[in-house]
């Protein structure tokens, strides 16, 4: 059993929360329903609740998970959490092998489910606290439902597709492509029939589906408005966070629905959330860091997670499935049109942060995979051992990653530790090594140590028993404001999150403060997410920013002098970076010294300005900018 990674504790939690006081603040970036599926388990327990702590909702989720969790046991919730899940990972399966079995044959769907279930990237994502599963779950369970429906149309049918699609807008946002989905499944059926009736049949059987999802969605939100009891309010509130999305079309299309209250408060909150984060998330790309993922990043990242036993059988499906004059021609766009429709949109998004958003489409091409291992069976004895090769492959494969599945990548791209030159974040490293670490420093005796842990803050190392010194990530040193003391030269053992030191959440370069660790060759590779170092490595931006943040802490407190100080230091240690810059030219501007002020605000608006500005924080530049102007308002200079 993997340690907590990035998103579970503050998921259990919320869950929980919804469960004892029917409180959907916490969390509403995500729906509910795998949320509350997980926390149910725990409701006979006798837990410890911890108290708000007053911050911003998404903040305050990451806190009160993280204390939620370990203080309970660690294990003792997560466990039996995880367990329940996993009841999506097994309908999933079942779905899978049913709905082949169904369209394609016994010997299909056996195929598909025994390729299925040996899936690396399923057994590192169906065994978590997280949403991809179950939006995968009750995707496939809708298309599959419809096509029942199409077969034999009746109430009964219909109202299953409804609530299927209702419950796969309740596991994650993306549900919501599952009605287009549908809809060009009803066009696709009459254009193969020739027949518009059928259109227009398919159509209106659409709209009730469209009817169902939505009383779904209310029911899921106790057919209330309000996000919590008592008159209590998201933070920040729902007017003011639509408004400063990105698209200023979306946040009109979801003020309008906020406006007649078409949806509950939080699921709106929520999908505003996720066109945000869409927007704000860095994407690490073949060793480079984008503001947003180039387009390409979909398909590599299908390619390189994907099994190649996977990929060989769904190139070999137009030769099998031609000549042998197969007609199942409907059931194959059933297949085909969902996986074309959601390649296609997420391909075309900016939210590449991990081939796990590619999780729905997998069951339709492992239920295709397995036609095709069918209809080899079919044909020559070469072809009866290839399949059964693949098959083996398949099995071989997910045995050999073990345990570390999260960052599986096929042979063709050089195998698991080779995914890091390509593809960071949760492809490689959600956070899920801390006991594989655990386990690690005390074979070999490592008592003194540094780590820069990915997820710290969420979860910290400690919660493990891991006493290494605390390493900055641009999460717990900014977000979290973790206590840290970083010197400019590290001398020992230091353990680095493979997404840390790729620059997720720094930007790549002369921004990215684990950049000396890059070229150097670690002594040890945990779980091909944490790598160990040995050796003497100067670190001065590490250093500085970590005096950057210390700096603000003195100013908050009236330690002007200090502060200043502080900020001196940090910029002697990295001269170049735009946040010491802008730092010292702040803190200056507090002691009215102005002229010394204009000249660092005019440095650090030029660092910001050439240095990667695409990946610096979006205010560097606009702040620089207003310290210019008052700086020279306050020397009179034109």
């Amino acid at each position: 059993m993997s340690s907590a990674n990035w998103d579970e504790a503050h998921h259990l939690y919320d869950g929980y929360n919804v469960w004892t006081k029917h409180d959907y603040r916490l969390n509403a970036e995500v729906p509910p329903l795998v949320k509350l599926t997980a926390a149910l388990p725990l409701l006979r327990m006798h837990l410890y609740t911890p108290a708000n702590q007053g911050k911003s909702q998404s903040l305050e989720a990451f806190l009160d998970g993280r204390l939620f969790v370990f203080r309970n046991g660690g294990d003792r919730v997560l466990f039996p959490a995880r367990m329940f899940c996993m009841i999506f990972t097994f309908l999933l399966a079942a779905l899978l092998y049913i709905a082949t079995r169904e369209m394609f044959g016994d010997t299909a769907a056996l195929a598909a489910l025994a390729l299925f279930v040996f899936d690396p990237n399923v057994l590192a994502h169906g065994t978590l606290i997280s949403t991809d599963i179950g939006s995968a779950c009750f995707i496939f369970g809708t298309i599959y439902a419809f096509y029942l429906y199409t077969k034999a149309p009746s109430p009964a049918r219909l109202a299953i597709v409804g609530l299927a699609a209702g419950l796969a807008m309740c596991a994650k946002f993306t549900g919501i492509f599952v009605l287009p989905m549908l809809v060009l499944l009803a066009g696709a059926e009459a254009l193969h029939a020739r027949n518009s009736v059928i259109l227009w049949r398919r159509l209106v059987a659409c709209a009730v589906v469209l009817v169902c999802t939505w009383a779904v969605i209310w029911a899921f939100y106790g057919f209330r408005y309000a996000p919590a009891p008592n008159g209590l309010e998201l933070s920040p509130t729902l007017t003011p966070y639509v408004a400063s999305m990105p698209n200023k079309a979306n946040a009109e299309e979801l003020s309008l629905v906020a406006k007649f209250h078409l949806l509950p408060e939080s699921y709106i909150w929520g999908l505003a959330n996720t066109k945000k984060t869409e927007w704000e998330y860095t994407s690490y790309f073949f060793g480079k860091m984008y503001r947003h993922g180039p387009w390409p990043y979909f398909p590599a990242a299908f390619l390189i997670k994907s099994t190649l036993p996977l990929l060989i059988l769904l190139t070999l499906l137009p030769f099998l499935w031609f000549r042998r004059g197969d007609r199942h021609t409907r059931e194959l766009y059933f297949m085909l049109v969902p996986v074309v429709f959601y390649f296609t949109l997420v391909t075309t998004s900016h939210m590449d942060i991990g081939a796990r958003h590619l999780m729905p489409i997998y069951p339709f091409l492992y239920s295709l995979a397995g036609v095709s291992i069918a209809h080899a069976l079919l044909r020559s004895r070469i072809w009866v051992v290839a399949a059964v090769m693949l098959l083996l492959w398949q099995v071989v494969t997910s045995v050999r990653v073990a345990p570390a599945y999260m960052a599986y990548g096929n042979e063709a791209w050089g195998g698991p530790s080779n995914v890091h030159r390509y593809l960071s974040d949760a492809n490689v490293d959600w956070g899920q090594q801390l006991k594989s670490v655990k386990q690690y420093l005390d074979q070999n005796h490592v008592t003194d140590c540094w780590f820069a842990y990915f997820p710290d803050g969420a979860v910290e190392p400690s919660d493990y028993d891991i006493s290494c010194k605390r390493l900055p990530t641009g999460s717990s040193l900014w977000w979290f404001k973790l206590p840290m003391d970083v010197p400019a030269v590290i001398d020992g053992t230091i353990l680095i999150s493979d997404s840390d030191l790729e620059g997720i959440e720094s930007g790549d370069g002369p921004l990215n403060w684990f950049e000396p660790f890059r070229e150097a060759k670690p002594v040890a590779t945990i779980q091909q997410g944490v790598y160990v170092y040995r050796g003497r490595f100067d670190v001065p931006l590490m250093a500085a920013l970590v005096d950057v943040r210390k700096t603000g802490d003195l100013a908050k407190t009236g330690q002007i002098d200090e502060a200043l100080n502080m900020a001196q230091e940090a910029v002697a240690l990295a001269p170049n970076s735009a946040i010491t810059q802008l730092n010292l030219a702040g803190t200056l501007a507090l002691k009215q010294r102005w002229s010394e002020a204009l000249d660092h605000y005019q440095r650090a608006n030029e660092l910001a300005r050439t240095i990667r500005p695409e990946l610096e924080d979006e205010d560097l530049i606009p702040r620089s900018t207003a310290g210019i102007e008052a700086a020279r308002s306050h020397l009179h200079e034109p």
